[in-house]
């Protein structure tokens, strides 16, 4: 009761083949083993000679009609004796039915079987003397064409069966045929690209578009750049964090194009056995060459595409022929018209400079996380399917989230949309959005503090890096402070960063070194410098990794304008390993020193800072300790009756949560 039929599912030609390929596959592994086992069975009982079969001709009936065992001493006894009447013997002489006199049972019949040693002529002779009727019956046998058919059909049947197999699964990747297929392409293939996204599916990343719609333009209508000269670019890199939609973009451009469309990973050309990636690179342009105009869409091209050589142990010949057959291929002695690449990577670093000159992939896209109206847009996109309450503006869920990418802003949704479920509403509001936030961000909530010592100290520790936060006029704003685990913090206060802000100015760097120290700052202030805690942990490293920054790259110490540092060069890719240095032992003394006094020095601003407002933090401890959350706005109405907030250009109201 209750069920009701979903909707037919429909294939097409293509599809149907396939499914009815892999009945076929999944019928005939079942029916090989059977027949083996029956094949066996009937080697093992077939042959076992007359046990089935009366004999022809006997007298008696067969040895499984023995209900009793005689041994062979005690039937040489009764034969001598004179009980044994008649004697029937099968399987060569192993085994024989005897009727023998029973004195004990009133002279009656009995039928025993024996076991023989084989009929020796001396047993032959010794039933003749006694005048024993006896018989010897040979096996039962089957004509010769039979038995040759017999011991010849499993043979066949296993032949047959992977002949049958490789044929099915000569269509199928990864299937019986593909065994000795390791030099064709794994790429997935679409006559016609049917991906389901377009453009406008895409939302966040209006420049990489505007870029890639030249390609779709190029490939309907080709004649409107040939005519005057132009030519388009062979090969379009997507370059950008994880989660920023390339691969989705690349999705669009196929369906927008609707030309031939092949798709595969970087991962998918290398294998074990040498020559096979090469081989596979090969094999994928022929058949583009064929299908052309059509797309190609390599995701994860730093996986094949990284520098050739640069190995510290020694590089790997079987990625670099790949590499070196992929290079040939785009822009080699032959010319590919009408293909065109498309890659996707984070790591555009770490590629091979080849890969990257003009005739190979001579337009790059960057993808980077969408800005407050890309991030607008995005949650448009996904907000399609949800309930979403009255009281939920996406536009301050875009402001709330400055740095999430595409896949970030999906999964904010789709954990609020849990949330909603779980706590059995009929609609998500901004409570539900507010708490996948925080999760996305920090991690799941944890219990609630009990222990008031330990909650009290924390909340110190929270509200000192809130009040230093606010009340130095280059710090970010407070956007909220609570007293709710998440993850492995105890506690959390939150900033809104400026992110249309570009470059940041040594203000802006010393107010976020004291910002981090307010923790610290609050607990010396107010326990004690013997009952500071483990909890600035994180905070001392933050801060560490400024200050270094500011004295060794940025030219913002005593030390002068001079970088430091040698670069971002990493140590893997083998560049200059032997002879990189950052400089002599007095020189890394003196960064040492510079980077220890000015955190010392930002550290004595944060204590005196937080002593003066003693009596604001307390205020605000005591509220934080009895709501636990504290959003930006309450928290500055709090210190604004204590004293004068400076005013920050950056705020804005929207960017409490």
């Amino acid at each position: 009761a209750g069920l009701r039929k979903g909707p037919r599912r429909r294939y097409t030609c293509q599809q149907s083949v396939s499914v009815m390929n892999q009945r076929w596959r999944l019928i005939a592994l079942w029916l090989l083993p059977l027949a083996v086992v029956a094949f066996l069975g009937w080697q093992l009982l077939g042959n076992g000679g007359t046990a089935r079969f009366k004999p022809e001709g006997a007298t008696v009936a067969p040895r499984n009609a023995a209900v009793a065992r005689m041994s062979y001493g005690r039937f040489l006894d009764y034969v001598d004796a004179g009980r044994v009447t008649a004697v029937d013997i099968f399987d060569g002489g192993r085994s024989a039915v005897i009727e023998a006199v029973d004195p004990d049972l009133d002279n009656r019949v009995q039928r025993l079987r024996v076991d023989l040693p084989g009929v020796a002529p001396e047993l032959v002779n010794k039933l003749k003397e006694q005048g024993i009727s006896f018989d010897i019956h040979p096996p039962k046998t089957a004509p010769p064409a039979l038995g040759l058919l017999g011991n010849l059909l499993f043979p066949l049947l296993l032949i047959g069966s992977l002949i049958f197999l490789s044929r099915r699964g000569s269509g199928m990747p990864g299937g019986p045929g593909q065994a000795m297929q390791f030099g064709k392409t794994k790429a997935r293939f679409a006559m016609e690209a049917e991906t389901g996204v377009k453009f406008d599916d895409v939302a966040g990343v209006e420049e990489a578009k505007q870029d890639l719609q030249e390609v779709v333009t190029f490939l309907k209508t080709p004649e409107r750049f040939t005519s005057v000269g132009a030519k388009i670019p062979k090969g379009v890199l997507l370059v950008g964090p994880p989660g920023t939609g390339k691969t989705l973009l690349a999705k669009a451009i196929a369906g927008e194009a609707g030309v031939p469309f092949f798709s595969l990973s970087g991962s998918e050309f290398v294998e074990m056995f040498v020559g096979v990636g090469a081989s596979r690179v090969r094999d994928l342009f022929k058949r583009a060459k064929e299908n052309s105009p059509c797309l190609i869409f390599i995701d994860e091209i730093d996986a094949v595409g990284r520098q050739r050589g640069a190995g510290v142990g020694g590089g790997n010949d079987e990625r670099e022929q790949t590499l070196n057959q992929l290079l040939t291929e785009m822009d080699g002695f032959e010319g590919n018209s009408g293909i065109i690449i498309i890659a996707a990577t984070n790591r555009a670093d770490v590629l091979d400079s080849a890969l990257l000159r003009p005739g190979r992939f001579d337009r790059q896209v960057q993808v980077d996380v969408p800005d407050i109206k890309g991030r607008l847009s995005v949650l448009k996109v996904h907000s399609r399917d949800k309930k979403l309450a009255d009281d939920v503006s996406l536009e301050v869920i875009a402001r709330r989230t400055p740095g999430f990418s595409g896949a970030d802003l999906a999964n904010l949704l789709n954990e609020a949309a849990i949330l909603t479920a779980r706590r059995r509403k009929d609609s998500t509001s901004l409570a539900e959005i507010d708490d996948a936030v925080d999760r996305i961000i920090a991690g799941m909530e944890g219990k609630p503090l009990t222990d008031g010592r330990s909650k009290r100290l924390i909340a110190y520790h929270e509200v000192g890096h809130a009040l230093v936060g606010t009340l130095v006029q280059a710090h970010d704003p407070v956007q909220k402070v609570t007293l709710i685990p998440r993850g492995q913090a105890q506690g959390l206060t939150w900033f809104s960063p400026d992110e249309e802000q570009m470059l940041v100015s040594r203000a802006q760097l010393r107010a976020r070194i004291m910002g981090a120290l307010g923790g610290r700052a609050a607990e010396d202030v107010v326990f004690g410098h013997s009952e500071v805690t483990t909890g600035a942990g994180g905070d001392i490293q933050q801060v560490a990794s400024i200050a270094r920054q500011m004295v060794t790259r940025f030219g913002m110490s005593d030390l002068g304008q001079v970088s430091f540092e040698a670069g971002n060069q990493e140590v893997f890719l083998g560049r200059d390993l032997m002879t990189r240095s950052d400089g002599s032992d007095r020189l890394a003394s003196k960064i040492d020193d510079a980077v220890r006094q000015m955190v010392h020095s930002c550290y004595a601003d944060t204590v005196k800072l937080v002593a003066e407002h003693r009596a604001c933090m307390d205020r605000v401890v005591e509220l934080l300790i009895e709501k636990e959350s504290l959003d930006g706005e309450e928290f500055r109405a709090i210190v604004a009756e204590f004293t004068e907030i400076p005013e920050k250009e950056r705020f804005s109201p929207l960017l409490a949560g």
